[in-house]
Parts: structure tokens; sequence; C-alpha cells
């Protein structure tokens, strides 16, 4: 996983797609969701930790 779209890609394989037209609401929700998978061990925390490091690096872009 090495970019945003990996990372939507992980939440689609999970019936999951997150779009509110505000990129910064979109990337809240997306860590949310990532962050929910991991705690019900949908994924492994390997997965877990790069979704979290590509969403924080999208995030300190648009800021």
């Amino acid at each position: 996983m090495k970019t945003m779209y990996d990372v939507q890609q992980l939440l689609k394989r999970f019936g999951t797609y997150i779009y509110t037209g505000n990129k910064i609401a979109d990337l809240e929700l997306i860590q949310e969701e990532v962050r929910e998978l991991y705690e019900q061990k949908l994924i492994d925390v390997n997965e877990f930790k790069n979704a979290i490091i590509i969403i924080r690096a999208a995030h300190n872009k648009l800021q």
C-alpha cells in the first residue's frame, strides 16, 4: 500500500466508499473506517499502520 488510492481500495474490499466532497472530512472518515477495520480484526497491524501513515501524509499535504 503506497497511495490513497490503495487505501480506498482496501476500504472498497469491505464495501466502504467515502466521498463527501470535502477532502479533509473524507480523510478523517477514511481514518475512522480503517481504525474500525483494525479493531474488528479484519485487517492486520501492517495494513493498519501503512494506511494510517498514508492518510496522515495526505492530510498534512492539504493543510
